[in-house]
């Protein structure tokens, strides 16, 4: 397939953006890169809108179209790449799901920068304490979820899948937040491992953040 027409319409420290820049990565896929500047309000601008009715990001110009969520992308390349980020078996495929939504679905949507910041402004927390009460919480949740595994070296088996994709973002923000990570043993060998991957090092916000 050709990529030389794919565009991620990104922002640097957006984990679901984040996301596929992992994907992107593992596939070896090249890629153009253009940022929405979340801070700037870039992302409800008419431009991005049209091509993500939700005024988010990111969205993926691939193969023609343009794709809209992480996870769904994600398993659009997984089916037309062949990835091999989800098991074969249904119950395998189950299982990273739901590592995948565990943090995807229940820490992210509530740690989103414009959920806490309207929760500061109903007044009686900060936004360090939001963020620091519910990734806490939401990784206890993930580390039990590991408990229950195989024992491999990723989240699910000895190969990478969408639930490792998501973790590397999560844990992030989890040290951008200042969470303390020793309660999560199984959570950070893991995300160790990841972290020396050349497709996860090269998604780094650090490396994606616009040069000044």
């Amino acid at each position: 397939m050709n990529d030389v027409d794919t565009v991620l319409f990104d922002y640097w420290r957006s984990s679901s953006s984040y996301r596929v820049r992992i994907g992107l990565n593992l596939l070896g896929l090249t890629y153009e890169t253009c940022q929405v500047d979340l801070v700037s309000g870039a992302q409800r601008a008419a431009e991005n809108v049209a091509r993500n009715p939700q005024g988010l990001v990111p969205t993926l110009t691939i193969d023609d179209v343009e794709l809209t969520q992480s996870l769904a992308i994600l398993e659009y390349l997984n089916e037309t790449r062949s990835a091999g980020w989800l098991p074969d078996d249904p119950v395998g495929r189950a299982k990273v799901r739901a590592l995948s939504y565990a943090i995807a679905m229940e820490i992210h949507p509530v740690c989103n920068l414009r959920v806490a910041r309207h929760a500061v402004s109903l007044g009686g927390t900060t936004i360090e304490e939001w963020m620091q009460h519910f990734i806490r919480e939401g990784l206890t949740d993930f580390e039990n979820m590991l408990a229950k595994g195989p024992g491999s070296l990723y989240c699910y088996g000895d190969a990478a899948t969408i639930a490792d994709i998501c973790l590397v973002p999560q844990i992030y923000n989890a040290k951008r937040w200042a969470v303390e990570m020793d309660q999560f043993p199984r959570t950070v060998a893991i995300t160790l491992r990841l972290e020396e991957l050349p497709a996860f090092k090269s998604a780094h916000p650090d490396r994606a953040r616009p040069q000044s």
